[in-house]
C-alpha cells in the first residue's frame, strides 16, 4: 500500500504538488513511482528559471529498472531544484515526500490545481 498524504495535491502521471500561501509550490514523485521505478541511481532536474506548461517534461528520473520523465503538473517558473539529489538519488527511494522533493515552482495560474488529484482520488486510481 503506497503512501499518499491527504494534504498533497496528485499528477496523473505520479507527481504530487505541495501549494503554499504565498503562490510559489513544491513537487516530488509519489511514493508510489518510486516504488515502481525501484533502485532510483540519478535525476535530472529542471533548470533554474525555465518557465514550464502544464504536462510539459521537465526532468527525468533513472532507475535500474527505467528512465521515466517528470512532468511539470502545473504551468511555473522554476525556482529552485534539490541540488542534494545529484549526489543522493536514492532519496526519492527512502523520502519521496520529505528530503525527496524536486523542484519549487512559482505557480503561474493557481487555477491550474483544480485539474489535480486529491489524495483520495489517487488512491483510487493505483489501486
Amino acid at each position: 500500500m503506497s503512501n499518499v498524504p491527504p494534504n498533497l495535491r496528485y499528477a496523473k502521471s505520479h507527481e504530487w504538488v505541495q501549494f503554499e500561501n504565498d503562490g510559489t509550490a513544491t513537487v516530488g514523485i509519489t511514493d508510489y513511482a518510486q516504488s515502481s521505478l525501484g533502485d532510483i541511481t540519478f535525476v535530472q532536474l529542471p533548470k533554474v528559471g525555465a518557465v514550464v506548461r502544464a504536462g510539459e517534461v521537465f526532468g527525468v528520473v533513472e532507475s535500474v529498472k527505467a528512465a521515466s520523465d517528470i512532468y511539470a503538473p502545473v504551468a511555473a517558473t522554476v525556482i529552485a531544484v534539490n541540488d542534494a539529489l545529484d549526489k543522493a538519488p536514492e532519496t526519492l527511494n527512502r523520502e519521496p515526500f520529505g528530503g525527496g522533493w524536486i523542484a519549487k515552482l512559482k505557480v503561474a495560474n493557481p487555477g491550474d490545481a483544480g485539474g489535480l488529484m486529491d489524495a483520495a482520488g489517487y488512491q483510487k486510481m493505483i489501486e
